[in-house]
């Protein structure tokens, strides 16, 4: 009589003990996330976040989840893992900061095949930094290991962020006027959209991605982590008087502003008056991609755009140029005649 086979989790492709070996790297990194406000540390079923008393008068919870879309892939290929964590983090944490909302805090998702401990190590610590660059803290979170549902050495992330806003101070864009200012805030380049059209484009046009580029290399240049504009533009509420904000992710220029416009208003966006990184350059030449193209699939060098009276401009330009960012007055919000486009570019 044949004998039965002893099978572990092991055997079947899950290492428990890589999973809690992995758990004892982040601990440093997730401390140094931590706010007052968390009442727990990783390990629990849940984690624990009380509203510090007084702060909130009607506080507002804002919720938003996201990936980093197929800039997965690139940075898998090129081995770059040590930054994706940060998109991951600036995708979640500046779409709520549109409705003026403070990220509180973070979960990440983290699936794979088999758990590579280093790689897993360097994504997580970049989630950590980004959640200290946006000021939230990273309070728990999901390592998956799946066989044969991930090929080697893949792994996918997602994020889940919780902020709030006071009632009074939430901005959902019913304070757009005609005659009002666009004033956009620069991109670091592609940020974490249209990432299929650029593997796309490194295909078709044979581009070695390690080759020199811009002062540094393509590779490099495609790969810049994505902006977090959190704590500036959250000084900046405080300053000014802010009718409208937009993140510009998924949809590019074309898409992403108007969501926040009012019906009957419309958007005249002056594609000359900000500098675009280079990488979009050369994604359009080697793409041959047509330039409407590039605005509503590409951030095109703005990341990120507030609304404003025009007598804020000047204020609001001075602070976030303190703060280290480059801004444009870029277009207007005007009158829309009926069947007329909602968004034209000169």
């Amino acid at each position: 009589m044949a004998t039965k086979p002893t099978l572990s989790y092991r055997d079947a492709g899950v290492d428990i003990d890589a999973g809690a070996a992995l758990v004892e790297r982040i601990k440093p990194a997730v401390a140094r996330t931590r706010r007052p406000e968390v009442l727990s540390g990783l390990g629990g079923f849940g984690a624990l976040f009380a509203l510090p008393p007084g702060k909130y008068h009607e506080p507002v919870l804002v919720s938003g989840t996201d990936g980093v879309g197929t800039k997965l892939k690139l940075a898998q290929q090129l081995d770059a893992h040590d930054h994706i964590g940060i998109d991951l983090v600036a995708m979640c944490v500046n779409d709520v900061l549109v409705q003026g909302a403070e990220p509180l805090f973070f979960l990440d998702y983290f699936a794979t095949g088999k758990l590579e401990i280093e790689v897993a190590t360097r994504v997580i610590n970049g989630i950590a930094r980004g959640c200290e660059i946006a000021g939230c803290a990273l309070v728990g979170g999901e390592t998956a290991e799946m066989p044969d549902m991930y090929p080697p050495g893949e792994y996918d992330l997602a994020g889940f962020v919780v902020g709030a806003v006071e009632r009074k101070g939430l901005i959902d864009g019913t304070q757009v006027r005609a005659g009002q200012i666009l004033l956009g805030i620069e991109s670091s380049g592609v940020h974490s959209n249209g990432y299929s059209l650029v593997r796309k484009i490194l295909q078709v046009s044979e581009t070695d991605p390690n080759s020199a580029f811009d002062g540094g290399t393509l590779a490099q240049a495609l790969l810049k982590p994505t902006i977090i504009y959190v704590k500036p533009i959250l000084e900046l509420l405080k300053t000014v008087s802010v009718a409208g904000m937009a993140h510009i992710t998924g949809g590019g220029l074309t898409e992403n502003i108007i969501r926040v416009v009012p019906d009957g208003l419309g958007l005249h966006i002056l594609t000359g008056n900000w500098e675009r990184p280079a990488v979009f350059g050369w994604l359009k030449a080697a793409g041959g991609v047509a330039e409407a193209e590039m605005l509503r699939t590409f951030n095109c060098g703005i990341g990120f755009v507030v609304i404003l009276e025009v007598e804020q401009i000047a204020a609001a330009r001075t602070l976030l140029k303190q703060h280290g960012l480059a801004n444009w007055p870029i277009g207007t919000v005007e009158p829309r005649a009926e069947g007329a486009p909602r968004v034209r570019f000169d």
